[in-house]
């Protein structure tokens, strides 16, 4: 198993990255940004993305993004395909794009927004704080593709303030007396309070 940068001879795979994105987004009922094979394959072109590989397997992927004009960058898409889940691949893919981030947008600040409390535990592992959306970047464009996400109509209601994903920030030039985790059960509270708020209307 190796997790590298990706480059031009990994686009083959984007069409199953988007499919496995997909699949998983159907499978937790959660909801996700959808991205085309065509998106897929710039990234890896300009060397902004992470996969992972077993062999000419495909078993993981992640991407950067920037925003703002490079005042802000986020890891997007993280998936590992089903056959590679539970052994830590995720984890691993993680600390690669985190830290391929970190050389390639030294001055950016890092955020993520997430359903999934396993991501928020290692975003807090990294050096992520949960911050209000405000905090986040500003470029419309970030926010335009949240259109194609089940819960945008969360996000449109409580004028872009929150929704079902948390925000979470690494800042580099934050202290790192100032830094400090969240524990796992935080983030699952956090997660059923916004489940239980948001989607009490679809329920009825």
């Amino acid at each position: 198993m190796k997790v590298v940068i990706a480059d031009k001879s990994h686009i083959k795979y984007a069409e199953l990255i988007c499919e496995t994105i997909a699949e998983s987004a159907a499978v937790r009922g959660t909801g996700i940004a959808r991205r085309t094979p065509e998106y897929i394959a710039t990234k890896m072109e300009n060397g902004n993305a992470v996969i992972a590989l077993d062999g000419d397997k495909f078993a993981g992927f992640c991407y950067i993004e920037k925003w703002g004009h490079g005042k802000f960058v986020a890891n997007s898409g993280l998936i590992v395909h089903p056959d590679y889940r539970g052994v830590g691949l995720a984890k691993k893919i993680k600390h690669k794009v985190f830290e391929h981030s970190r050389k390639k947008f030294p001055d950016a600040k890092i955020f993520s927004i997430t359903t999934g409390s396993a991501v928020m535990k290692m975003n807090s592992d990294l050096g992520y704080k949960p911050v209000v959306f405000s905090e986040l970047t500003d470029d419309q464009t970030f926010w335009d593709g949240c259109q194609t996400c089940k819960n945008y109509d969360v996000l449109t209601r409580t004028n872009r303030k929150m929704c079902l994903c948390t925000g979470m920030l690494y800042d580099p030039n934050a202290k790192k007396g100032d830094i400090k985790k969240v524990k796992d059960k935080t983030f699952q509270r956090l997660k059923s309070i916004k489940e239980a708020l948001f989607l009490k209307k679809e329920k009825k």
